[in-house]
């Protein structure tokens, strides 16, 4: 409900500088720039190389390093708590198993495969941005492009062409029939933060002796993952949903937890270091929330640009080219 309010803020804001000025006012939501993860990457490499927070689209960085630590600290939690098109991704393959009746599962020798082309979009960008200088990644966010990619962003969706359209019609439907085809074969977000997650000291752990070896777990998880034969889950795949905890029909044998401690009983080592879903939201709302709040009490939130300047940028942004075409 937040990230929609977000948007919705956002779009009435765009429409209020296209229309130089009239009609409902009200603030950017620097929050919206969540939607730039390639902006919030480049924007963390300025800011390691120089040690200056940068001026264009700080908010983007606040947020690509919020739901990097997420992943650090807890798997791809935010994947699977918070995205948007995670979410919506969840709905639309739950929606073709009530059409369908089921979920196609593709063999290892087409999903293996598939799962690879996240990560060479992910090189992709990964090559170019290494590539560039922090003079160049300043130039760039500065070009009117730049300034109004959020927009650029936002008018793709707006004056959508036929061959887009087809492209995410035919998304939707392959959604449709493999749980988060999006998420488990083309995000390269979902892969940075994977990659970033085999760091994290909490993992899915399986406690062997409390195994009842029902295969719940297994069946539940959306990522197609072995949880009932591993005794802990390292995956790039795991989104810490923490829906195989729920299936598990045996107590304590499988959480969501740091390394168990050895002293004490099985029962009270795994209790003692697992954490409950309620735990999880807690630190992923304080990482999130309390970046936000230093970045807003330092002034490194939003994109101070006087308002006259937004509003030509806006009522121009689709005559804005990338500065690389």
């Amino acid at each position: 409900m937040g990230d929609l309010n977000i948007q919705v803020r956002y779009l009435l804001w765009v429409r209020f500088c296209e229309r130089g000025g009239t009609g409902l006012s009200v603030p950017r939501p620097a929050g919206a720039e969540g939607w730039l993860p390639i902006a919030g990457l480049m924007n963390t490499k300025y800011f390691f190389l120089t040690g200056r927070v940068p001026a264009i689209h700080p908010a983007a960085m606040v947020l690509f390093i919020a739901f990097m630590l997420m992943s650090l600290l807890l798997k791809k939690a935010f994947c699977s708590w918070l995205c948007p098109v995670g979410t919506f991704s969840e709905q639309v393959w739950k929606l073709g198993r009530r059409v369908f009746g089921r979920n196609l599962h593709p063999p290892k020798w087409v999903d293996i495969p598939l799962q690879g082309l996240k990560y060479l979009l992910l090189g992709f960008f990964v090559f170019l941005i290494v590539a560039m200088s922090a003079e160049a990644i300043h130039d760039f966010m500065s070009t009117p492009y730049g300034l109004v990619a959020d927009v650029k962003m936002l008018n793709f969706f707006r004056d959508i062409g036929e061959t887009a359209a087809i492209v995410i019609g035919l998304l939707v439907l392959l959604s449709m029939l493999i749980q988060n085809f999006w998420c488990r074969y083309l995000c390269p977000y979902g892969a940075l933060l994977g990659i970033t997650s085999l760091l994290g000291p909490v993992k899915i752990r399986r406690d062997v002796e409390a195994c009842i070896d029902c295969g719940k777990c297994a069946r539940a998880c959306p990522s197609s993952l072995a949880v009932d034969q591993l005794v802990q889950i390292r995956s790039v795949e795991c989104t810490a949903c923490m829906a195989c905890v729920a299936a598990c029909p045996a107590e304590n044998a499988l959480q969501f937890s740091l390394v168990p401690r050895k002293a004490a009983t099985p029962a009270e080592r795994w209790r003692r270091r697992a954490l409950s879903p309620i735990a999880v939201a807690a630190v992923l709302a304080c990482i999130f929330l309390g970046l936000v709040v230093v970045a807003k009490a330092t002034g490194h939130w939003q994109t101070n640009l006087p308002r006259d300047v937004y509003m030509d940028l806006v009522s121009h942004a689709r005559e804005a080219g990338h500065p690389g075409i």
